[in-house]
């Protein structure tokens, strides 16, 4: 068995090691298990694995709820094994996405915000009956040292009946102290979190337990399973371009201040090559108020543009992994992991003035934003954090390529074939085309902007075509539309292969 016994600083939780099997076998058909992780970051991966050979004999399904995405340890192991009964509150595995889209799997999207705090109510039918947490190692009064992301481990771990303790050693010692643990209150008692720059600290460097919590420890060696980002493409540069003179223009018009307002940047090579375009940029001093610290912003800490970034996970490809685990001693005083809840809560995204800049799937003439479902019906990985920044943020942008497979979906289509950012929403679309500034126009204004700024020349004039003949219609009414043609562009993309005509 792997020695872990020197990060457990307390020779009384020495009898609690136990195996992977040992600590699996406490797990029962129809448990709601909470664990750590938020995408392939500090997620449980030596219980899960046992967990998946045990089912494989058994037979049974369990409630999954974690952070956000986790690691195929996790996910992966578990879906292939028809183990999950119930997932929650987001994804991007393939073979979950597989069991989801073939209805084995009752999957909730969830806002990650909201998470937390709705276990803790109690409105998921039944508390949290394990929590499995990574963890660096264990304070001598039983607390937790969390690993490369926090998530909702705080929140499971106080819920949860039960608490198993996975130390995996493959993890780093110096990514303990970046860590700023803050449960908030429940209403009617709760008060407004003080956080009011990036870089404020206002919990622990632990996740509150206790000696007695811990129902067992179990040691692992595996490193997270990360994902490598996609190659920084032409429209990603023509899109990080347009964004920087977008936000040149702000300052001079006494919007922004020079140093711009805290971003926000979702997950995804498109989000991470918009980042990492800012090298280029003439902003410094930059800060950020994330869920997610992806190899772009190692790039502005790089290039001396970054000061500060604040988010719930460290959701590195495997060249950044190595690149941060070489450098931690130049990072690590630069980067608070928070929970989830705190990484995403609304309150201080407003607060900060939050810019906003996250993926879309595709969106409409009018602005609503689908973020998650492929042609209406089929979930691709799940809403994420992006609403909770869309609403609240100062400034929300949402970026996406005008086309997709190879020019046969315009992801400007005339309405959504499912919609998770309404219209009110969103002050600004970004393609590779062009910027659409939709702030103060109303929704026939807001059409010909989106569409002369943003579509395709293949699509721009199909969609100016639908777009006047709605108007004709409808009798210029406030948000035209031809309600049997509305959603023809996606029917005749699953009929021919194309939008096009």
């Amino acid at each position: 068995m792997i020695d872990i016994k020197g990060r457990i600083h307390n020779p009384k939780l020495y009898s609690k090691i136990v195996s992977a099997e040992e600590a699996a076998a406490l797990i029962k058909p129809g448990m709601n298990i909470g664990t750590s992780g938020f995408t392939p970051a500090g997620y449980p991966k030596a219980v899960p694995l046992a967990l998946a050979e045990r089912i494989k004999k058994e037979h049974f399904q369990i409630n999954l709820w974690t952070g956000a995405s986790v690691g195929p340890e996790l996910d992966g192991a578990l879906a292939n094994v028809d183990g999950i009964a119930r997932r929650m509150p987001y994804q991007t595995s393939g073979d979950l996405r597989k069991s989801i889209n073939a209805g084995k799997i009752n999957y909730i999207d969830q806002h990650l915000s909201h998470m937390a705090q709705m276990v803790r109510y109690g409105f998921f039918k039944g508390k949290v009956d394990i929590a499995i947490v990574e963890a660096l190692g264990i304070t001598e009064e039983g607390n937790i040292i969390p690993t490369t992301s926090m998530g909702n481990s705080a929140s499971f771990v106080k819920d949860a009946d039960m608490v198993i303790v996975e130390v995996n050693t493959a993890q780093s010692l110096e990514l303990e102290g970046m860590h700023d643990c803050y449960i908030p209150l429940d209403p009617p008692y709760r008060k407004a979190i003080p956080i009011e720059k990036p870089n404020d600290r206002i919990g622990t460097a632990y996740i509150p337990c206790g000696l007695d919590k811990i129902t067992c420890i179990v040691p692992c060696d595996k490193p997270d399973t990360a994902r490598p980002l996609g190659a920084i493409d032409d429209d990603a540069r023509a899109m990080s371009a347009h964004l920087i003179e977008f936000l040149n223009e702000e300052i001079k018009q006494g919007r922004m201040p020079k140093n711009l307002l805290p971003l926000q940047s979702g997950v995804g090579s498109v989000a991470n090559a918009v980042i990492s375009g800012l090298v280029n940029s003439p902003f410094e001093h930059l800060s950020v108020y994330t869920e997610v610290i992806q190899d772009g912003m190692l790039d502005l800490f790089d290039a001396n543009k970054l000061d500060f970034a604040s988010g719930t996970s460290l959701t590195l490809s495997p060249d950044g992994q190595k690149r941060f685990f070489d450098n931690i001693g130049k990072y690590r005083d630069k980067i608070i992991l928070r929970p989830t809840e705190i990484s995403n809560n609304p309150e201080i995204a407003r607060r900060l003035g939050v810019i906003a800049m996250n993926t879309a799937i595709e969106f409409d003439i009018y602005g609503h934003v689908n973020s998650t479902h492929i042609m209406g019906s089929k979930l691709m990985n799940g809403i994420g954090g992006s609403g909770d920044y869309a609403r609240n943020g100062y400034l929300t942008i949402f970026f996406s390529s005008s086309v997709a497979k190879n020019g046969a979906i315009s992801s400007i289509v005339p309405m959504c074939s499912h919609i998770d950012h309404t219209e009110h929403d969103v002050d600004l679309f970004v393609t590779e085309r062009g910027v659409a500034d939709v702030r103060g126009l109303s929704p026939k204004e807001r059409a010909r902007v989106i569409i002369n700024n943003c579509a395709h020349p293949d699509y721009k004039p199909m969609l100016l075509d639908y777009l006047e003949r709605a108007e004709k219609a409808t009798k210029f009414a406030q948000s035209p539309h031809i309600l049997s043609e509305a959603l023809s562009w996606h029917s005749r993309f699953l009929e021919t292969g194309t939008m096009k005509k």
